[in-house]
C-alpha cells in the first residue's frame, strides 16, 4: 500500500515538524483516513491548489505550499523572469499569513523577488497589484466562498488573470517535477528582508487601487444628489472585503452604509454561518434583519476574497427583499453600464464587447447584442475574461466594456483581470442612485429590464459526491451523458449538444458537426428548445457535479415555473444514475 509508504514516511522524516507528526499519529488506527491524506498529491489544477487544511500529501500545509512555490519558482527561472518578483495576498482563512508567508519565504530562496501585502486584501486588488508592480506572477491563498476546514493557492501570470495556457500546464508539470520534499528551498524571513528579497507592500497599492476603482463612476452627479437618502447595508462575511468596500463608498460620499456587525471582523471560522457564500441564503439572514430596522435600499454581501457579491434589493411596494442571482445582478449592471455610457458618450465602441462564460444566462447575449456589441462567450472561469481582455491589449483590436459570470462576479474597467466585487459594490450602489433620481428602485430597474428583453430565469443543481469514491462517481455521470446524449429533457427537446472535451458541437436534427472553438474541458451543454438551455460540468473547487439550465419565461411567474420544471426533470435524471 504506497500511501502507507508515504504517510510512515512523513513520521520518520526530520523534514516535517512534530506538531505534523503529532496529527499524522493521531490516525493511526483509521485506514481509510490516512488514504484520504496520502492516495495522492493535492492536484495542482488549472486554478492552483484548493483542499482541507491538514497533514498530508493530500491536504493543504505549509509542505505542500512549499513543494508547490518550488515548482512555480522553477518555471520563473525557465522563462527568465525573475527579476520581475511574485505578489502576494491573503484572505482570512485559518493558515492564510503562514502559507503566505511560506510561499514568500521559498521564492526568495530561489532568488525571487516576493511582494507580500502587510495584512489580508481582496483577490481583485492582488490581481491589480501583479500589473501595477510589474510582477511576473501572483499568488493568492484563499479557498473563495469553500467550508472553514478549507485553503487555497490561486497563481496569477503578469497580465493580472489567473494562469491560462501554456503557463497553466508549464507550472503543473514544474510543480509535478518536485517530488523530494528536502529539495525545496526556503530561508530565514530577516536574511530575505536584509537581501531585498522580501518586501511588505500595502498602503500604496491601495490608494492606487481606489482612484482605478473611482474613475468608472458614471454618475457622480447622482450620487451626489442622493448620498444621504439612499441606505445600504454591507456585509463582508468576516473576510477581506470590510475595509475597502466601506472606503471606496465612503470617498464616493455614500453616508448611509450600516454594516452587519456580527459579521464584520476577519474570523476564518465563519461563526455567523456554516459556509461563507453570498449565494446562500442564510448569509443575508443578520443582513436582512439590519436591513429591516434600517429601512435599507439594498443589502450586500461579499464573500471572504471579495470577487463574489451577493445581493438584496428592496421592493418598495411591498417592503419585500428581493434575491439578485449572481445571472440578474451580472445583468442589472450590464444594462446600467451599457445604458449610461452609451447616454453619457453618445455612443459605444464600434468594437465594444461583452464577455461571459458559457453556463451564464442567454440573458447577457441578449443585452449586447441589443446595444450592437460583440457577444463573447468562454469556457467557465474568470481567467478566461481575462485572457479575452489581452488579446484586445495585445491585438489593439476589441474594447473591453462589461464581463461577468454567473457565480456572482463581474468586473467593470480593466484595473484588474478577475472578479472585483469591490467596484461591482461600488457600481450597484451608483445605480441604485441613480435609478433613485428616476424614483425607481433596483428591483423596478430588474423588471423593466425583464420587460425589455423577456423573462430569464438560470439556476442549478448540485450533486455533492466526497473522496475517492465521490470522484469516480461524478467521472461515470459524465462519460454517462457524454456516451448517450439526451433528445429531450423536460418539456424541450435538444436542439444541439456540445461536447467541450472532444470539441464538437452536434446538430441533432440534421447530425452536422462542428468545433466549439474552445479550449478542450470536460463540459457537456445541450441547446434546448424555446431558448432553454442545460449544461454538465464537475466543480473546479469542490466534490461536486453541476447542472446548470436556463428558461426563458412571459413573465416571472411563468418564468418560475418552467424553471421549476426543468429543474424536476434535472433532479429525476441525476437521481437514476446515483
Amino acid at each position: 500500500m504506497e500511501y502507507r509508504e508515504t504517510y510512515e514516511s512523513w513520521l520518520s522524516n526530520p523534514y516535517f515538524d512534530e506538531e505534523t507528526k503529532s496529527e499524522l499519529r493521531s490516525i493511526a488506527d483509521d485506514d481509510k483516513e490516512i488514504k484520504e491524506r496520502f492516495y495522492k498529491d493535492l492536484e495542482f489544477g488549472t486554478a492552483g491548489l484548493r483542499g482541507v487544511i491538514g497533514a498530508g500529501t493530500n491536504r493543504m500545509n505549509i509542505y505542500v505550499v512549499r513543494k508547490t512555490t518550488q515548482g512555480l519558482a522553477n518555471y520563473i527561472a525557465a522563462v527568465n523572469a525573475q527579476a520581475q518578483g511574485v505578489a502576494i495576498a491573503y484572505d482570512s482563512r485559518r493558515m492564510s499569513p503562514e502559507f503566505a508567508q511560506e510561499a514568500a519565504l521559498c521564492l526568495a530562496a530561489n532568488g525571487i523577488k516576493a511582494y507580500i501585502f502587510e495584512s489580508l486584501r481582496p483577490t481583485p486588488e492582488l490581481s491589480y497589484a501583479v500589473r501595477k508592480l510589474g510582477c511576473i506572477a501572483g499568488i493568492n491563498i484563499t479557498a473563495s466562498h469553500n467550508p472553514p476546514e478549507y485553503n487555497g493557492y490561486k497563481v496569477y501570470w503578469e497580465d493580472g488573470a489567473q494562469i491560462t495556457p501554456p503557463h497553466d500546464s508549464g507550472i503543473m508539470a514544474e510543480v509535478q517535477k518536485v517530488t523530494d520534499y528536502n529539495d525545496v528551498k526556503t530561508m530565514d524571513k530577516a536574511e530575505a528582508e536584509k537581501a531585498g528579497l522580501y518586501i511588505v507592500i500595502g498602503k500604496d497599492i491601495d490608494d492606487t487601487y481606489m482612484e482605478e476603482l473611482k474613475s468608472q463612476v458614471i454618475h457622480m452627479d447622482a450620487i451626489k444628489a442622493m448620498a444621504k437618502e439612499l441606505k445600504i447595508v454591507y456585509s463582508p462575511l468576516h473576510g477581506t472585503g470590510n475595509i475597502p468596500a466601506r472606503r471606496v463608498l465612503a470617498e464616493l460620499g455614500f453616508e448611509n452604509v450600516y454594516v452587519v456587525k456580527e459579521q464584520e471582523l476577519p474570523d476564518g471560522e465563519f461563526p455567523t454561518v456554516s459556509y461563507p457564500n453570498p449565494e446562500a441564503d442564510e448569509a443575508f439572514d443578520l443582513g436582512l434583519k439590519l436591513a429591516k430596522e434600517v429601512d435599507a435600499d439594498l443589502v450586500l454581501a461579499t464573500d471572504p476574497d471579495a470577487d463574489r457579491l451577493g445581493v438584496r434589493v428592496k421592493d418598495s411596494r411591498t417592503g419585500e427583499y428581493h434575491t439578485l442571482t449572481g445571472n440578474m445582478s451580472g445583468c442589472l449592471l450590464e444594462e446600467y453600464e451599457l445604458s449610461q455610457r452609451k447616454a453619457v458618450n453618445g455612443s459605444l465602441p464600434e468594437d465594444g464587447a461583452v464577455i461571459s462564460t458559457i453556463v451564464t444566462t442567454n440573458m447577457a447575449s441578449a443585452i449586447a447584442k441589443s446595444y450592437g456589441l460583440r457577444f463573447i462567450e468562454v469556457l467557465t472561469g474568470f481567467k478566461f475574461i481575462g485572457q479575452q481582455i489581452l488579446g484586445f491589449e495585445k491585438s489593439g483590436k476589441g474594447t473591453y466594456l462589461f464581463g461577468f459570470e454567473e457565480s456572482y462576479g463581474c468586473l467593470i474597467g480593466t484595473h484588474a483581470r478577475d472578479k472585483d466585487a469591490i467596484v461591482a459594490t461600488m457600481a450597484l450602489c451608483e445605480a441604485a442612485a441613480y435609478y433613485k433620481t428616476q424614483g425607481k428602485t433596483l428591483w423596478d430597474a430588474m423588471i423593466d429590464m425583464y420587460e425589455k428583453y423577456g423573462y430569464y430565469k438560470d439556476d442549478i443543481q448540485s450533486v455533492t459526491l466526497k473522496g475517492i469514491e465521490g470522484l469516480a462517481k461524478i467521472q461515470e455521470i459524465l462519460e454517462t451523458f457524454r456516451t448517450n446524449p439526451p433528445k429531450k429533457i423536460g418539456a424541450y427537446d435538444v436542439v444541439s449538444a456540445r461536447d467541450y472535451k472532444k470539441d464538437t458541437i452536434v446538430d441533432l436534427a440534421t447530425g452536422e458537426t462542428k468545433a466549439t472553438g474552445l479550449p478542450s474541458s470536460n463540459v457537456l451543454y445541450y441547446d434546448l428548445t424555446d431558448d432553454a438551455w442545460v449544461c454538465v460540468r464537475p466543480s473546479g473547487t469542490e466534490p461536486k457535479v453541476k447542472f446548470y439550465y436556463g428558461v426563458k419565461g412571459t413573465s416571472l411567474e411563468d418564468a418560475d415555473e418552467k424553471s421549476a420544471a426543468l429543474g424536476k426533470e434535472i433532479l429525476a435524471m441525476i437521481d437514476k444514475m446515483l
